[in-house]
Parts: structure tokens; C-alpha cells; sequence
């Protein structure tokens, strides 16, 4: 028997579903469409779910953005944004797609 965490997570399938019909996001944008359609985890959560998928191949770093503008903390802001890999599974779950239809207008 293998020791360790499982390399399956319901938080990462959801996110993956998310980019699926998404196609491309960053961290605090895929934080805030999860918890409006799965139940609530935390930014931490997501963030770590996304660095295992892509150590993993089933999330791809698409690319690094800098943002300039306003912000508490500065000026500027990197935005990571990230896709579907080539070993994820997305499974087309109808609730995903109905809330980013609507959230997209």
C-alpha cells in the first residue's frame, strides 16, 4: 500500500472543471468561482491544489502576467494564469457551466 497523501482531490477536480469551461484562470478568480458553486475552502486550499496540478500535469501554467495599478500592498501584481493539462479528466458537470455562462456576462 502506497504512504501518503492520495493523488486524487475533489478540490482539484472541481478546479479543473472550472478551467475546463474557463480555459484559462488565475488563482484568485478560480478561488472566487468555486466558492460560489462548491462548498467554501480556503484561498490556501486552492493554491496548493494548483501547484499539485501542475506538478502532476493535470493544471498547466499557461502564463505570468504583471498587472499595474492600485493595490494595498503596491503597484503591481503577478497573475498566474492556468489551464487544463494533458492528465486531467474533466467530466462536463452542468452546474459549472450554467454559473460561468451567466458569470461571464
Amino acid at each position: 500500500m502506497k504512504r501518503g497523501r492520495p493523488t486524487k482531490s475533489i478540490i482539484r477536480q472541481n478546479i479543473i472543471e472550472i478551467l475546463h469551461y474557463l480555459d484559462k484562470g488565475y488563482g484568485y478568480e478560480i478561488s472566487k468561482i468555486y466558492n460560489a458553486i462548491f462548498p467554501k475552502v480556503t484561498q490556501r486550499s486552492i493554491y496548493y491544489h494548483l501547484r499539485k496540478g501542475v506538478k502532476i500535469n493535470e493544471i498547466i501554467l499557461h502564463k505570468i502576467e504583471q498587472e499595474q495599478g492600485n493595490f494595498s500592498w503596491g503597484s503591481l501584481v503577478e497573475k498566474i494564469y492556468y489551464t487544463v493539462g494533458q492528465n486531467a479528466q474533466p467530466q462536463g458537470i452542468p452546474k459549472v457551466k450554467e454559473f460561468l455562462q451567466t458569470w461571464k456576462k
